[in-house]
């Protein structure tokens, strides 16, 4: 029987701790799951100890979007924004920025 993926990720985030990248998997795969609740946890968590990792801010604004928590997803968004001006990542920049310039006020 193969390994579950989530205990996968879940192992890799424990083996590679400097990576962004895993956590960033296990945040995305508690959302396809359905755990809203600890997908936000997991993308705090990034966004925690990996600030500058642009890719997260989308995804994690996207899930708290569509948990209506607009003022989260918002602050989410502005960090990202700020993150992707930091790194010169000008295509985030714009994905952030539309997606900012949609939220309910």
């Amino acid at each position: 029987m193969a390994p579950d993926r989530l205990a996968v990720l879940e192992m890799m985030v424990s083996k590679a701790p400097n990576d962004p990248f895993p956590y960033y998997c296990l945040a995305q795969e508690y959302r396809t799951r359905g755990r809203s609740d600890e997908a936000v946890a997991a993308f705090d968590n990034l966004r925690a100890r990996f600030a500058g990792y642009v890719p997260q801010y989308l995804m994690a604004a996207q899930l708290l979007n569509e948990l209506k928590r607009f003022a989260d997803a918002r602050a989410c968004l502005e960090a990202g924004i700020a993150a992707a001006r930091a790194g010169r990542d000008t295509h985030a920049l714009g994905e952030l920025e539309g997606m900012l310039a949609t939220l309910p006020p």
